[in-house]
């Protein structure tokens, strides 16, 4: 591996820097993050980074701003210590879902996001699987957009009966549902939905047959786990078998999710490490690790 390449782990997903590291054979940078009492975040890099290309890996997982912080406090040091160039590896980009304006006195905070990272010298950015794919037009420098569709669907084939129907929960993952439905072979279904608030949505119609048939939810992201709970009742009432997986990239799973998800027929839940998860005592579960992909995009580096 090139000897100009460092990678740093912030703290919030240590686990996954690890598994880069080890995968591209090479130590994780020396570094501390902290926090005082009063809640600033301080950074200390304990190597030079003088002319060489710096990785820092670090979702904006909750607490989202304590991470967002830490992650801009990386950059800020790497920059002032004369790193030749600064890639955020942000598996998880939080603030996603805010790329719009739904009224006139709202902020558009993916953006906002966006132009901090940029104005602490962030060059590059590698991600997976934005909540909405324009995120990437915010930025100025090279975006780096992967998708797990590919390593979560392959750890899928062999696990899925032959007739199983992929399920998009809304319009906004069509495509996304489209590309695990030609890994597996199968058609997609679609729910539309009806969203009454920011945790709040309702089924209003299921476009596709899946009478008599098992089901792959998907989905970029879980967060309350409620429109996954709320998908998986819409399914069985309109005849699916209760023979239901779930494939998510990001699995937040924050408030009650491991209780909105624990019906009787989703027999198992896939998601990635791109957010730090605390499987402990939860079956259902399977972490599949995306450090193949993030190692792979840094080795085109070398």
């Amino acid at each position: 591996m090139n000897n100009n390449i460092i990678l740093f782990a912030g703290r919030a997903n240590p686990g996954l820097a690890k598994a880069i590291a080890q995968d591209l054979n090479i130590p994780l940078g020396n570094c501390t993050a902290q926090q005082f009492p009063d809640g600033e975040v301080t950074v200390q890099l304990q190597e030079s980074v003088r002319q060489k290309s710096v990785f820092i890996v670090q979702s904006t997982s909750p607490p989202v701003n304590d991470h967002l912080m830490e992650l801009l406090a990386f950059a800020d040091a790497c920059r002032r210590a004369a790193a030749r160039q600064i890639t955020a590896i942000i598996p998880y980009f939080g603030y996603a879902r805010a790329d719009k304006r739904h009224g006139c006195h709202e902020p558009i905070t993916a953006s906002m996001v966006a132009e901090i990272m940029q104005t602490v010298g962030i060059d590059r950015v590698i991600t997976l699987d934005l909540h909405a794919p324009q995120i990437e037009g915010f930025f100025r420098i090279p975006v780096d957009s992967l998708s797990a569709v590919s390593i979560l669907g392959e750890t899928l084939r062999d696990r899925l009966p032959a007739d199983v129907v992929v399920v998009s929960p809304d319009t906004g993952r069509v495509s996304m549902a489209t590309d695990y439905a030609q890994i597996l072979d199968t058609s997609v279904v679609v729910v539309h939905k009806q969203r009454q608030s920011g945790t709040q949505t309702q089924v209003t119609r299921i476009v596709g047959e899946v009478r008599d048939r098992p089901c792959l939810i998907i989905d970029d992201l879980i967060s309350t786990g409620g429109t996954i709970a709320k998908t998986v009742d819409a399914l069985l009432d309109a005849g699916a078998r209760p023979e239901i997986t779930v494939a998510v990239t990001h699995g937040l799973f924050i408030q009650d999710a491991r209780q909105q998800l624990s019906h009787d027929s989703i027999q198992q839940i896939l998601a990635t490490d791109t957010i730090s998860i605390n499987a402990e005592n939860w079956s259902q579960l399977q972490i599949v690790s995306v450090a193949p992909l993030i190692a792979q995009m840094i080795r085109k580096d070398e």
